[in-house]
């Protein structure tokens, strides 16, 4: 067999049974590049002004707590102007001890933390042993790097990672993990963040009210809070929606439940209870 046939791929099924690293998201590259979040086939590439309007996701905040971490997000996502989806989720548990929070291109977002949630699945099957957070969080920033060419043509995706940390001490288990557009991950150790369009007011907010060694219904009231002032200052950003019973997303991480999304009854109750009081007191 000549040196080149060698070297070349497996095809068909074989692919499938060939030796290879434990990366899902290497398999992928290596057999069907085009199924890779924001892959464009070459030569349908929309040009910078082309105007093509995508749904993008807003607002999420992440806090770290004294058992571990909290993610939570507003429901809408905006097309230009208008309201494209009024209960979009923008918050994915991704495996026993991680989430991830998107915001920017929504398609393109949802696409990559589908991915990323198959590619830690098929780590631990393959390894018989979970990723470590440190290699989560590269993991995620590999991929995002891999979007850069449809960052540039204005489908911008950028997630916020949050995990508990197994093999730290408990104090320092949860993680909030940030990234930019060409991949870059940062930690951040203030103990809060918040990306999207209204992480500005958001996190205004949580400098004010947040403190690490809080209990988990101060946090996620602390979370809650974030979100209704973000809604209060960014068009963008979704406030709750009692008529439609639309509240955000709210996942904590222990390291006794691991990573748990918290139901819509209890989330409404603690909207409630934030909408009196802003009745009663409506700047804050």
């Amino acid at each position: 067999m000549p040196f080149s046939e060698s070297r070349r791929s497996p095809a068909g099924l074989d692919a499938y049974l060939a030796p290879g690293p434990s990366s899902f998201t290497d398999f992928v590259t290596a057999h069907a590049p085009h199924l890779l979040p924001g892959r464009i086939p070459e030569g349908l590439a929309p040009r910078a002004d082309a105007g093509l309007d995508v749904p993008h996701g807003t607002t999420i905040v992440a806090l770290v707590f004294n058992e571990g971490v909290v993610i939570a997000g507003d429901r809408r996502a905006t097309q230009g102007n208008v309201i494209a989806q009024r209960d979009i989720e923008k918050v994915f548990i991704t495996d026993s001890y991680s989430a991830v929070g998107i915001a920017g291109s929504a398609g393109i977002a949802i696409q990559m933390v589908r991915l990323f949630t198959v590619d830690l699945e098929h780590y631990e099957k393959t390894e018989g042993v979970p990723l470590s957070l440190d290699g989560k969080s590269n993991k995620l920033a590999g991929m995002v790097a891999q979007n850069l060419g449809a960052a540039m043509q204005g489908f911008v995706v950028v997630p916020l990672f949050v995990g508990y940390d197994t093999d730290a001490e408990p104090s320092k288990a949860g993680r909030i993990v940030t990234y930019d557009a060409t991949g870059g991950r940062y930690d951040e150790w203030g103990g809060y963040h918040s990306v999207g369009s209204g992480s500005v007011f958001a996190k205004s907010s949580l400098k004010k009210l947040h403190r690490t060694d809080a209990d988990l219904p101060t946090t996620i009231r602390n979370a809650l809070e974030a979100l209704y002032d973000a809604a209060d200052d960014d068009s963008a950003t979704g406030g709750p929606d009692l008529t439609r019973r639309i509240y955000p997303v709210v996942v904590s991480i222990t390291g006794v439940e691991g990573a748990v999304r918290h139901p819509d009854e209890e989330i409404g109750a603690v909207v409630r209870d934030i909408v009196a009081a802003r009745t009663e007191n409506p700047v804050g």
